[in-house]
């Protein structure tokens, strides 16, 4: 009986130890800058999202917050959203990438992951500008858009991309 669940239970096992080390390795990754403000990975992501809102006239500066590792995004002449590290969707995007690994085709499953990292990246991103925009011009939606709309956006571009990862790739001979 066993037998019957043997290829599931390896995809499982995968996928529990890819997740489990990259999670470790991220925090790790995290610890060394503790002291020194928040991340440089999320500090990228907040400077690209203050160049496009910039483009995209919405005047922004960055204000570094050190001891409390954020940074708050002032917008307009007003402190209206802060970015820690929990906003850049790097556990998503581990998620996905051990959700992709667990089923492993070979080489294809380096591009699509990496295909996969960049459009989380960039979904990311404007998940962050779109929600500095709502909250700074409709502040009445921030916490429906905080919440629950900009998550249900970086959660099902993650469920359409395992999807096309299944239907396109992983189940194919």
């Amino acid at each position: 009986m066993l037998k019957d669940f043997k290829p599931i239970l390896a995809i499982l096992l995968r996928f529990i130890i890819i997740y489990v080390v990259f999670i470790l390795a991220y925090q790790f990754f995290l610890n060394s800058f503790e002291t020194s403000g928040l991340d440089p990975y999320s500090r990228l992501i907040a400077n690209q999202a203050t160049w496009a809102q910039n483009k995209l006239g919405y005047p922004t500066l960055l204000y570094n917050d050190v001891p409390n590792q954020q940074v708050w995004f002032y917008v307009k002449q007003k402190y209206i959203t802060r970015m820690v590290e929990g906003c850049n969707a790097i556990s998503i995007i581990i998620l996905f990438i051990a959700f992709v690994f667990a089923f492993y085709k070979g080489a294809k499953t380096f591009v699509f992951g990496f295909i996969g990292f960049f459009i989380l990246y960039l979904i990311n991103v404007l998940r962050i500008i779109g929600l500095n925009i709502v909250v700074r011009d409709h502040p009445q939606y921030s916490k429906i858009g905080h919440d629950y709309v900009f998550p249900a956006i970086i959660y099902g571009t993650v469920v359409v991309l395992w999807l096309v990862w299944i239907k396109f790739f992983a189940l194919k001979k």
